[in-house]
């Protein structure tokens, strides 16, 4: 019954592509999902990271600040600082290190204003401070650093305070900072075009100027920390930061990646806004990137599918004909074994005839060559006779070696035969099968290796035979060295074909040649193939030895004549 081609076309094309997509597609999705969760993580921990570094900074510059007012402290007495003069001096001295402060103060333990330098000096000179919040803070706590405030300047600023102890008094040594500063360190922050940093207190007033509006004491137009996740339209409880939170958050229609941390010595939580068009970029090229590899794949393995299905169906095609063709010649076949063991029984029978015949016409030549026979006037006959009964007795044999020859192989070719060629040529059959277990071929050839006058095909079946039962024995993950040497003095061809296998017992090594003896398992070999092996070298006047050791692996060495 004839195919239908077209049916069979269509569903071998389907079952290549099925089973090609599908593990693209599940190899492909998996990669990207987890690069997008690594990448993620990455930026989280970046983003992380970079909120602690700005948290450190702002620490390190209060620490700064604290230790150096403290160093004023000790350094100078209380009277001196009392001086304005003298405070004056100080003073100047701090500034011109740094523009940090913007005045300095003397303040006794009732709240009053002892000495002052800075652009308030007849606002602030006058003023009692002994019940304002910072000052009672400061005398609990011993150092104090204020949130942004108006206060009698009515301008935005904030303090650091420490409380000094002599032995007599105490007494509280007050700057204002300069506001620029902590904006400077905060944005620092501002890595991308639309990333953003600024700092709120407790009650989720802005510290800092934020890059893209709001000013200070104002509310930042943000998500805002809770006492669990981020949430739009309420307000911070920021005492409940601990540690670093960082999440992603989609906001009035804006997504956007958000870290906040807790500064320290402040009621102050630094936030960072990253926008995940900029820091998930190269995530986004990835996944353009992976649909555009997909589909070219997806159009590859359509493409390859087809051809290789219409390789395939016309390769059935033709097949398909050439089994009507050998169908309808397979009765010829028959008979043309059935001749081949008849001229094989025939040229049996007839050599002993012939043999026989042939004795009797050389003792007739010997006759003929004695007594008075020379001299009778038939002899040239009966010599004539006698000729070419041998004549044809040597034509009957060579009609009996065809025949001999046509029913069974009796004597092996002679041709020239590079070793090396016909190793590369074996090796070449076994590539692929050897490649897919990860059996590796090593080469090692010799230089003076000659031409040999053998027959090849016999020779490469020996060492095909060999090779197979390497890849076999070593099963996969491993190597087959196959290598050549020349040796002079005997004028034989050396190959050796070793493997990283198993290794065979010694207690077996000395029945390997044994026909019907093999190692495999059941089913998997007939324990001919070495015995063949053996026979065929033997015959072609060479010599095959094995060595093994068990866990090491098996050497296979061929001699070869020259000629």
């Amino acid at each position: 019954m004839e195919r239908n081609y077209r049916k069979l076309w269509w569903q071998h094309w389907l079952a290549i592509v099925c089973f090609s997509v599908v593990p693209l597609l599940f190899v492909n999705i998996s990669l990207y999902l987890l690069f997008d969760r690594i990448y993620t993580e990455k930026v989280t921990e970046t983003l992380r990271n970079s909120a602690e570094n700005r948290r450190d900074a702002i620490d390190l510059f209060f620490n700064e600040r604290i230790a150096q007012l403290y160093t004023v402290a000790n350094t100078n007495t209380f009277e001196q600082l009392t001086d304005e003069t003298y405070l004056t001096r100080v003073f100047e001295i701090m500034h011109a290190k740094s523009n940090t402060y913007m005045d300095i103060g003397i303040i006794d333990s009732e709240g009053r204003h002892l000495s002052y330098v800075g652009p308030f000096y007849e606002l602030l000179k006058q003023v009692n401070y002994k019940n304002e919040p910072w000052f009672n803070a400061v005398r609990a706590n011993g150092i104090f650093i204020s949130d942004i405030f108006m206060g009698y300047r009515k301008v935005p600023h904030f303090i650091i305070a420490v409380m000094v102890r002599d032995k007599s008094s105490s007494w509280i040594l007050r700057v204002t900072i300069n506001l620029k500063n902590i904006d400077d360190i905060v944005q620092k922050a501002w890595i991308g075009k639309l990333s953003d940093a600024f700092v709120v207190n407790s009650e989720n007033a802005l510290q800092t100027k934020p890059r893209f509006g709001g000013d200070y004491l104002e509310t930042p137009t943000f998500p805002e920390f809770v006492s669990d996740s981020f949430k739009a339209h309420s307000y911070p409880d920021f005492s409940s930061i601990a540690t670093t939170r960082v999440e992603r958050i989609d906001y009035d229609g804006v997504d956007a990646f958000f870290a906040a941390v807790r500064v320290h010595n402040t009621k102050w939580v630094l936030v960072i806004k990253e926008s995940p068009d900029e820091i998930l970029s190269p995530l986004l090229k990835g996944k353009y990137w992976m649909v555009f590899f997909t589909g070219l794949g997806l159009t590859i393995i359509g493409t390859g599918a087809a051809l290789f299905t219409n390789t395939l169906i016309n390769r059935i095609k033709e097949t398909d004909r050439e089994n009507a063709t050998n169908s309808d010649m397979l009765l010829q076949a028959n008979k043309m074994i059935a001749l081949s063991k008849m001229a094989a029984g025939i040229a049996h029978e007839v050599n002993n005839p012939l043999a026989a015949i042939a004795e009797k016409a050389g003792w007739m030549k010997d006759l003929l060559a004695e007594e008075d026979i020379a001299a009778s006037p038939n002899f040239s006959e009966f010599n004539e006779s006698v000729d070419k009964i041998e004549q044809h007795v040597a034509r009957a044999r060579k009609i009996i070696h065809n025949l001999l020859g046509f029913a069974r192989r009796m004597e092996p070719a002679k041709e020239k035969i590079n070793i090396h060629n016909l190793l590369e040529e074996t090796t070449g059959f076994l590539e692929n099968e050897a490649r897919y277990v990860n059996i590796r071929f090593v080469k090692e050839y010799g230089d003076n290796v000659p031409v040999i006058t053998s027959d090849l095909s016999q020779i490469q079946q020996v060492v095909l035979n060999l090779l197979n039962n390497a890849i076999d024995a070593i099963g996969h993950d491993g190597t087959i060295t196959v290598s050549t040497c020349y040796h002079q003095k005997t004028d034989e061809i050396e190959i050796d074909l070793a493997d990283t296998g198993p290794g065979i017992p010694e207690s077996e090594l000395n029945k390997i040649f044994d026909p019907f003896f093999t190692t495999k398992e059941v089913g998997k070999g007939t324990g001919l193939g070495l015995s063949i092996s053996y026979s065929i070298i033997e015959k072609l006047g060479g010599k095959i030895r094995v060595q093994s050791k068990v866990g090491e692996g098996t050497v296979f060495t061929i001699l070869l004549p020259k000629h």
